[in-house]
């Protein structure tokens, strides 16, 4: 199993401190990775399908026409798509394709603090071992959302008088391409205080790398 990881964009998520807890996390199961941070290469698609999924970690930031290209080519084609927080979800702002492929991006986070969230499908693999509640602690995203995600976890959000159902964890099929996101994961210590989200992003990216 090969995993690239795009490390970049936004300082304040810390993104190389993120790629690396993943990147020792999916080595000692076996995989060997990549990062690159620049975004030249990603217009090259036949050297993107030559691994099994791409872990971008860039909040905001741009691709240029022939990047975007590449990289949705290259999910389309069956490489997988795997991230958390901003470092997916508030990726490449106003590339709609990249967002669509994503199935949701970022819009605001008003409610920093805790907040339950629901699994809402405990038979999947990639949420094995998370109670059905939990309580979290962190920016909320709310998330303009693909209506055709398949959701793992969502949560209650409330803002302006109005509460609705916000998607918190999904996958989805692009191409023959599989997507995880989560919008999990603010700082990395999160991860220390809640060690099976961790697990369960892991996991994501694996089954997004089709070995789970």
């Amino acid at each position: 199993m090969r995993v690239l990881f795009l490390q970049g964009g936004w300082e304040g998520h810390r993104p190389a401190e993120v790629v690396a807890r993943f990147v020792a996390a999916v080595e000692a199961r076996g995989a060997r990775t990549e990062t690159a941070t620049a975004l030249d290469r990603l217009a090259d698609a036949d050297w993107l399908r030559t691994f099994d999924a791409i872990s971008p970690c860039w909040t905001m930031g741009a691709l240029s026409p022939e990047q975007s290209n590449g990289l949705q080519s290259a999910i389309r084609a069956g490489t997988g798509l795997a991230g958390i927080h901003g470092g997916m979800g508030d990726a490449f702002r106003g590339d709609l394709g990249y967002e669509w492929m994503v199935g949701g991006h970022f819009v605001g986070h008003p409610h920093v603090g805790t907040y339950a969230v629901r699994v809402t499908r405990p038979e999947d693999p990639v949420m094995a071992g998370l109670p059905r509640e939990f309580v979290y602690e962190s920016e909320q995203y709310y998330m303009l959302v693909d209506p055709a995600v398949r959701v793992l976890a969502e949560a209650d959000y409330s803002h302006d008088g109005n509460t609705c159902a916000m998607p918190v964890v999904w996958t989805r099929a692009w191409g023959e391409g599989r997507v995880f996101y989560s919008a999990l994961g603010h700082a990395p210590a999160e991860f220390d205080r809640w060690p099976d989200v961790f697990a369960m992003s892991v996991r994501g990216l694996l089954w997004a790398a089709g070995a789970l």
